[in-house]
């Protein structure tokens, strides 16, 4: 309760009035001290509303925008970022709650990543308050500080803790822990004991706090240490002359061949920009690039630098994120929520393997990390690399459109030759493993040679589909339209959509039979066939099962650049980026699929996935080969890609783009819908598009309601409906009304609905 009181001496009248909450309070001092009303700030919270949340701002705090305040939501509270101060409220004064407290004293992100934060949102027409919160680390969402001040914990000198009862176990294993000397907040992850615990301790006079600034010394302080690298041939002296000149903005399209030494081109680069003082990000695709990268790199410049993916803990996370800001890395090597990483010294911009589909995010606020550090790097007004054997479209129409300068690398790089490609028409022969006699041959004589064979197959697991061989019964995933992975191994039924696992069993559920069959061709089945195959040779496999733990995958590369491994058997992991030099012999299994694949990106990504996996053989002086096998090596897109190379695949595919007007020549949007009933789903997406259809600009169209290639996933049944318009900005002004209009008056609430920008996926 507030209360306050107004006295006049003529009359010595004395009237108190007593208000419900500070809310009345605040607007009751104003009013009586005859003040303008007071101010009202809109925070942006983590909601799925494209809209920030109106709070009145008490006089005693000072918020900008930019930083984190606490604020009251719902029946509880939540942490909310200041968009705009001084606005005109959405409602009345007298429906609005103040905010409780303000947490930073600066905005959070400089002033470039602010405005890449909201441009983002903006564009693609996402809610504020969650892009701001997929900006920031973990625990600056939970409000952790900022300004790198860390809580340090000690026992209180002469603390008696026999007052402890006996049955308080996280306070015992506490003080256990401070007897042995101080404990920071950042060490608490791993102990079985938190912050809570050392609060109750403390209310007891147990334990003190204390908080100290942690801040090291900016990296441009120091002496920067180069080592020597090889020597550039003629295309990268080129290539790096023309990043070196570059003066603000600059973007930059590095398109060479597998094994031509982009890698080098980035290195001198970054030579350059860290003489002047200033920090550089890499973006990379995978965490499993992330070491790799880091390692190159460290062999180069003595300088700090460090890894920021989602395998770090939320510790490791926050540290690196306040050592990139605070300037104390001269290097940040990361996959793509790394592009909203502060620099105190932005100076280049890297994005490798800038074609691949991991920059997009598919869940939640489904960004491209590559087209943001594009935009980032215009608003820090440094150049930007974006490099690829294998360009997207979208980047090489850009190219012919002026918008980037492309840099090309023919030669690969040292003595290294270009790689032998053969098709090999599996119709009608015998296959051992999914493998035919020629690949088996040509395993055989690269083995015997002393070198390393990779055979790649983007399916993990022992067998796709489990089959009853008396009955045909095929096991199903109680929750997805789809069939779980037998992983033999384990002895479990996975599905790889949704996540459910249960037992393999031992018999047909529909005949009781035990004739259970795997059916197909996974890693795991390959990895044991050519293990018995080739017994004189030591096989590892590399797919997401296989690395589950911790350090296990850094573990298998160096086994296989140290000679460990003779065959190599893996997924997309072994696919990108990774330098093995014994490796002559690449194999590809199970193409074929995507040469009719109903997605028009297929195409591209094929194309890709064969320059890239082909890429990891004969990266040294050893000759290299790639051996596809299909049952239909006359398609056009096999022969024209294994004859004329990527560069005629991707002109021919823009000029099919460009006449079918599918982007990058058009922009297009897919809304998505999910419920437990199908109609529910379709029914909204229809409502949907009866709304977009009414308000269509000439040449946009929308199709669907369509099941979604996978209908059900989960227990949900799925929908699309996909919108297209000739450009990007239309795209949007036809959109956001409708958005807008969507959460105001939405057809029902059985279904839930999102809309993807710019997608590059349709599953």
């Amino acid at each position: 309760m507030g209360r306050v009181a107004i006295w006049s001496s003529a009359r010595h009248h004395t009237i108190v009035l007593t208000f419900k909450n500070s809310k009345a309070r605040i607007i009751a001092d104003q009013l009586f001290n005859n003040q303008s009303p007071p101010p009202v700030i809109r925070v942006f919270l983590a909601t799925p509303l494209r809209r920030g949340f109106d709070y009145l701002c008490p006089p005693e705090l000072k918020p900008v925008p930019g930083m984190r305040v606490w604020v009251p939501f719902g029946k509880g509270r939540r942490i909310g970022i200041v968009g705009e101060c001084d606005v005109s409220p959405q409602v009345s004064l007298d429906k609005l709650k103040p905010i409780e407290a303000v947490l930073d004293s600066a905005p959070i992100l400089p002033p470039a990543l602010n405005k890449l934060v909201r441009w983002a949102a903006d564009y693609y027409l996402h809610s504020p308050g969650d892009a701001w919160q997929q900006a920031l680390p973990v625990l600056l969402r939970q409000g952790a500080p900022a300004s790198g001040d860390e809580l340090f914990w000690q026992l209180v000198p002469g603390a008696d803790t026999s007052v402890l009862a006996k049955n308080a176990s996280k306070q015992l294993a506490a003080v256990a822990q401070l007897q042995s000397g101080e404990l920071s907040d950042n060490e608490l992850g791993e102990l079985p004991f938190d912050r809570a615990t050392l609060r109750t301790l403390q209310d007891k006079g147990l334990v003190q706090s204390e908080q100290r600034r942690q801040q090291g010394t900016p990296f441009w302080e120091n002496p920067l240490l180069v080592n020597p690298g090889p020597r550039p041939n003629s295309e990268q002296a080129v290539a790096i002359t023309a990043i070196n000149a570059a003066k603000g903005f600059a973007p930059f399209l590095l398109e060479g061949v597998t094994g031509s030494g982009k890698t080098e081109v980035y290195l001198s680069a970054m030579s350059e920009t860290l003489k002047a003082g200033k920090q550089v990000l890499v973006l990379v695709p995978e965490i499993s690039l992330t070491p790799q990268t880091l390692r190159r790199f460290q062999k180069r410049f003595e300088v700090p630098m460090a890894l920021l993916h989602s395998g770090l803990t939320d510790n490791e996370r926050l540290k690196v994120w306040r050592q990139a800001r605070d300037g104390e890395l001269g290097i940040v090597i990361g996959t793509r929520s790394a592009v909203f990483t502060p620099l105190a010294r932005p100076g280049l911009i890297i994005v490798d393997e800038e074609h691949d589909a991991s920059f997009k995010q598919q869940e939640g606020f489904r960004y491209h990390g590559r087209d943001l550090a594009v935009v980032r790097a215009q608003l820090e007004k440094v150049p930007l690399v974006l490099g690829s054997a294998t360009p997207a479209l979208e980047s090489l129409a850009n190219c012919e459109a002026g918008k980037y300068q492309k840099l090309v690398l023919n030669e690969r790089a040292g003595n290294a030759s270009q790689v032998r490609f053969d098709l090999i028409d599996i119709k009608h022969q015998p296959l051992t493993a999914g493998l035919s006699p020629p690949v088996l041959a040509a395993i055989k004589a690269h083995l015997g040679r002393g070198e390393q064979v990779l055979v790649f197959l983007n399916r993990r697991g022992f067998a796709p589909t489990l089959l009853c061989h008396e009955c045909g019964w095929i096991a199903d995933c109680h929750r997805c339209s789809a069939y779980p992975t037998v992983h033999k191994g384990r002895q479990r039924l996975i599905c790889h959509h949704c996540g459910s696992d249960r037992p393999l069993p031992h018999q047909c559920h529909s005949c009781g039979s035990s004739q259970l069959v795997g059916v197909g061709l996974g890693t795991e089945q390959l990895e044991n066939e050519l293990s018995a195959l080739f017994p004189g040779y030591k096989a590892v496999r590399i797919d997401r099962d296989a690395t589950r733990r911790k350090g296990s995958l850094e573990s298998a590369l160096t086994g296989i650049r140290q000679g460990q491994y003779q065959l190599l058997i893996g997924t997309q992991m072994l696919a990108k980026g990774h330098h093995f030099p014994d490796v002559t012999l690449v194999v590809l299994l199970d193409v074929d699929g995507a040469l009719y694949s109903s997605d028009f990106r297929a195409a591209e990504r094929l194309a890709q996935l064969v320059v890239q996996v082909a890429g990891r053989a004969g990266r040294a002086d050893k000759p290299g080969r790639l051996l596809l096998q299909s049952h239909h090596p006359e398609h056009p897109l096999l022969s024209q890609l294994l004859t004329n190379g990527y560069g005629a695949f991707a002109a021919n595919a823009l000029i099919e783009r460009r006449q079918t007007l599918l982007p990058p020549f058009s922009a297009q949007a897919l809304f998505r819908s999910d419920a437990l009933k199908a109609e529910d789903a379709q029914s909204l997406l229809d409502a949907i598009g009866q709304r977009l259809q009414q308000c269509a600009p000439e040449g946009g169209w929308v199709l669907g309601p369509l099941p979604a290639p996978l209908e059900r996933r989960a227990g949900k049944f799925r929908f699309q409906l996909w919108v297209q318009y000739q450009d990007k900005k239309g795209l949007r002004q036809w959109l956001a009304p409708l958005l807008a209009n969507l959460e105001e008056d939405p057809p029902h609430r059985r279904a839930n609905w999102t809309l993807d920008l710019d997608p590059i996926d349709s599953a």
